[in-house]
């Protein structure tokens, strides 16, 4: 797989696994994987190696990337992130926002790896 695109480097708040939803660390340069779908999601963790807390990770920001599905997940759903930063489907409540790193390519169950083509955004219920 091609790895061109949009990868920016950051330091992990915490440990970081491969194929999982980064959002936004408490400071600045910082990143975790995402927890909710309120989280300031900015992308997915890369396939290699994961992260302890403190060192440098690289996170890609655009282009259709692997990531792990923490749910079942249909082809063209909005994606956001479970509490280990696995992909689900967006699915608001009514008048709360989720926040989205993209839409699915493909269909799949928990554990699978799957692709999402990286639109961040927010989908409102």
């Amino acid at each position: 797989m091609n790895e061109f695109g949009l990868i920016r480097n950051h330091t992990s708040a915490a440990a970081i696994l491969p194929r999982r939803i980064i959002a936004f660390g408490a400071t600045d340069g910082a990143v975790q994987q995402g927890g909710a779908s309120s989280d300031p999601l900015i992308g997915i963790s890369g396939p290699r190696g994961a992260a302890a807390a403190g060192e440098r990770i690289d996170v890609y920001r655009d282009g259709i990337r692997d990531v792990e599905y923490g749910g079942g997940i249909t082809q063209g759903d909005p994606i956001t992130s479970d509490a280990d930063g696995k992909a689900v489907a967006a699915a608001p409540a009514a008048g709360v926002a989720a926040r989205i790193v993209g839409f699915a390519e493909v269909s799949g169950v928990s554990g699978d790896i799957g692709s999402v083509s990286i639109h961040l955004g927010q989908v409102q219920g």
